[in-house]
C-alpha cells in the first residue's frame, strides 16, 4: 500500500486486477478508491466509531472527483470529532430529504394506487391497500424508496412465506415490483429490484382452482337443493351455477341491475374485474331463483344478502363455507363453477367466442372490448338456456343422464 496521496492521473489509469491485488488505492485518512470487477471505481471511507470499524461510500469516480471525495472525507472527520457517526448522519439526511420530497415507499405506493384505480374494481383496490398495510408498510413504508435494497425486500417477503402464505408472498412481491417501476417512471428510484428476487421465493406446484368433474355434477346439484343452511346461501349457489359469474359479482348483485322483462342482468363496469360492463342473459331457471329470493331481499338493495346483516351482501367466504358443509371442501370452489361450465360448453361445441364473452374475458383490442358487452347476446341467450336445461337434467335422480339437445 502506497503512503503517497492519490493523483487524478493515478485514478484515471487504475484498472481492476483479476488476481485481487492492488484493487484498493489509498489516499490517506481512511479514503480509498476501490476498483470493481465491472470496471467501476468507487470511493470508500474507512473510519472507526464507538470502537467499531465502519465504511461508507462517496459514489463513483469520476462522477465524484478526487477533490470532491477529499471534501467529503473532511466533512466526515468533523462529524466524527463531534461524536456523530457520519454514515448514520448521511442516512438521516437522505431520509429527511425523502420525507420532504414524498419519496417514502408508502407515499409512492398510494400514488400508484390512485393512478391505477380507474382500471380496477373498488374491491380489488381495497385488497391491494390492505395487503400493503398488513405486510409491507410496517417494514418498508417509511423507507425512502430509492434506498430500499433487494435484501430488505426479500426479508419482508420471507416473513409472509413463514406463515405459510406462499401465494400472498408472490403477489406481494409482484405488487412491490409494480410500485418500484412507477417510482422509476416518476424519477424516485433507479430500477425495479424485485426482478432480482423472482427465483428466491419458495414455490409450490401450480394447480388449477379446484373443481369437480362433470360426473360429480349431479351429486353437487342435489346437495345444493337439500342444503340445510340459510336459504340465501342455497339460492345464491344455484344462481352462481346458472350464471357462472365471479363470486364477487354475484355477492354485489343489486335488484336495480335486474331486468326481468328482458331477462337480463346488467352488471356495471365498476363491479367487473376488467372494468367493462357485462350483460348476463337470464334463463327461465335463473329468473325462478330471483322470484324465490325476492320475498327475502326484494325490499333492499342487494339480491343476495348476509343472513346475519340483512343490509349487507353475502360474505366473501360464503361459497367455500357452504361447499365444505356439503362435502366439497377440497374439490370445488366458486371459480370452479366457471371452469366447469366453460369445459362442458366447449365440449358440446358451442362457439368459443360466445363462451369467452359470457365469462367476461376481455379481448386484447381495448377499443373493441369497450363496446362488446352485449356482443353475441342472442346466441349467448340460447346457450345459457341450454346450460340451465342441462343442469336440470343432471339434477334428476335415478335416471339415465342425457344432455338436452342443442
Amino acid at each position: 500500500m502506497s503512503s503517497k496521496p492519490l493523483s487524478n492521473l493515478a485514478c484515471q489509469n487504475a484498472k481492476h486486477n483479476p488476481e485481487g491485488k492492488g484493487n484498493k488505492l489509498f489516499d490517506g485518512g481512511g479514503l480509498f478508491l476501490e476498483l470493481m470487477p465491472s470496471g467501476s471505481k468507487k470511493w470508500r471511507l474507512k473510519f472507526r466509531f464507538d470502537g467499531k470499524e465502519n465504511r461508507m461510500s462517496f459514489g463513483d469516480y469520476p462522477t465524484v472527483s478526487l477533490s470532491d471525495a477529499r471534501e467529503r472525507r473532511e466533512a466526515a472527520k468533523k462529524l466524527l470529532a463531534g461524536g456523530t457517526d457520519p454514515g448514520r448522519h448521511r442516512d438521516d439526511v437522505r431520509r429527511r430529504e425523502a420525507e420532504l420530497s414524498g419519496a417514502q415507499f408508502s407515499v409512492v405506493a398510494r400514488e400508484w394506487i390512485d393512478a391505477r384505480k380507474a382500471l380496477w374494481t373498488e374491491g380489488h383496490a381495497e385488497r391491494i391497500r390492505r395487503q400493503l398495510e398488513r405486510d409491507i408498510y410496517p417494514d418498508l413504508g417509511r423507507r425512502p424508496i430509492s434506498e430500499i435494497r433487494a435484501a430488505e425486500l426479500l426479508a419482508v417477503v420471507r416473513k409472509i412465506e413463514k406463515r405459510g402464505a406462499l401465494e400472498v408472498a408472490k403477489k406481494s412481491l409482484q405488487t412491490c415490483g409494480q410500485i418500484l417501476r412507477y417510482a422509476v417512471a416518476t424519477g424516485r428510484a433507479e430500477r425495479d429490484l424485485s426482478v432480482d428476487l423472482r427465483d428466491a421465493l419458495t414455490s409450490r406446484p401450480v394447480t388449477p382452482m379446484a373443481r369437480i368433474d362433470e360426473s360429480d355434477l349431479p351429486e353437487l346439484l342435489r346437495k345444493i337443493d337439500v342444503y340445510q343452511g340459510e336459504p340465501e346461501t342455497r339460492l345464491a349457489l344455484r344462481f352462481l351455477n346458472l350464471t357462472f359469474v365471479r363470486t364477487t359479482e354475484l355477492r354485489h348483485a343489486e335488484w336495480s341491475e335486474i331486468d326481468t322483462e328482458r331477462a337480463e342482468w346488467r352488471i356495471p363496469a365498476e363491479k367487473m374485474k376488467k372494468r367493462r360492463p357485462h350483460v348476463v342473459p337470464l334463463s327461465r331457471q335463473a329468473l325462478a331463483v330471483l322470484e324465490e329470493i325476492r320475498p327475502l331481499t326484494g325490499s333492499g338493495r342487494w339480491v343476495f344478502t348476509s343472513p346475519v346483516r340483512r343490509n349487507q351482501p353475502l360474505s366473501e367466504n360464503f361459497v367455500l363455507s357452504a361447499l365444505a358443509r356439503m362435502g366439497f371442501r377440497y374439490t370445488m370452489t366458486g371459480h370452479g363453477f366457471r371452469g366447469l361450465a366453460s369445459t362442458i360448453l366447449n365440449e358440446r361445441e358451442f362457439n368459443s367466442d360466445w363462451i369467452e364473452r359470457q365469462l367476461a374475458h376481455v379481448e386484447g383490442n381495448g377499443v373493441r372490448a369497450a363496446y362488446n358487452h352485449a356482443q353475441y347476446l342472442p346466441q349467448r341467450r340460447k346457450m345459457m338456456q341450454w346450460w340451465a336445461d342441462y343442469l336440470d337434467e343432471k339434477r334428476r335422480p335415478n335416471v339415465l343422464q342425457f344432455a338436452p339437445r342443442r
